[in-house]
This record gives structure tokens, sequence and C-alpha cells, in this order.
């Protein structure tokens, strides 16, 4: 069992930044791939950046990347989003999910944060 809990969420202004913080605790040395999900409300939740727990390896969605930068700290048992040029349409709830198995899905969620963007 993993448990997650996110921070760092708020109402920033369109071009704002935020840094997000999900802090590991548990079996966490099974964690395979870790993720920040977003859910727009009347949306489903959808992926926004992931990485490899060993190796450290990104991928984001399409509408983040190079905005948004994906991070771990091992020591830490810590997963970090950095958000930059924010838009409306990044806000939402965002979560931090887990894999603990290899080519298994995400089992362990946080919370959720709310991120709010005005205009």
């Amino acid at each position: 069992q993993v448990q997650l809990v996110e921070s760092g969420g708020g109402l920033v202004q369109t071009g704002g930044s935020l840094r997000l913080s999900c802090v590991l605790s548990g079996r966490t040395i099974s964690t395979v791939t870790m993720a920040w999900f977003r859910q727009a409300p009347g949306k489903e939740r959808e992926s926004v950046a992931t990485i490899t727990w060993r190796d450290g390896i990104t991928h984001y969605a399409d509408h983040v990347r190079g905005r948004f930068t994906i991070s771990r700290d091992d020591a830490e048992n810590a997963l970090y989003l950095q958000m930059n040029s924010l838009k409306p349409e990044d806000a939402g709830v965002y979560y931090c999910a887990a894999v603990t198995t290899f080519g298994g899905r995400f089992a362990f969620w946080g919370q959720g944060t709310q991120i709010t963007v005005s205009s």
C-alpha cells in the first residue's frame, strides 16, 4: 500500500505559476511510475504528466509540454509538478497517482488539490 498526499493548489492569475507536491508514504519502494492527473468540472480525469520512479523518464500531455515540469525526489519520497504560464483551461482538481507493479494500473491516488486560474 502507498499513501499519497498532495499540496500546493490554490488560486493564481493567468500566466502565473504554482508548484504541486505529493508526499508518498507506505510501501514506497515498490513505486514504478507516478503521474499527475487533472479533472476539470464535468470532464473525465486526464493524465497531465508521468515519470518513471527509477529512471526519471517523463512524458507530458501536449497541452502542458513546455510549461509544466514533473520531477521526483527519491530521498524525500516526493513528487512535484511545476506549473508555469498557467491558463484558465489548466484549472481543475489535480491528483497524484502511483503504479506499483510493472505493467499495472494507477492503483493509488491522492485526495486531490484544487487549482483555479483567473483570467
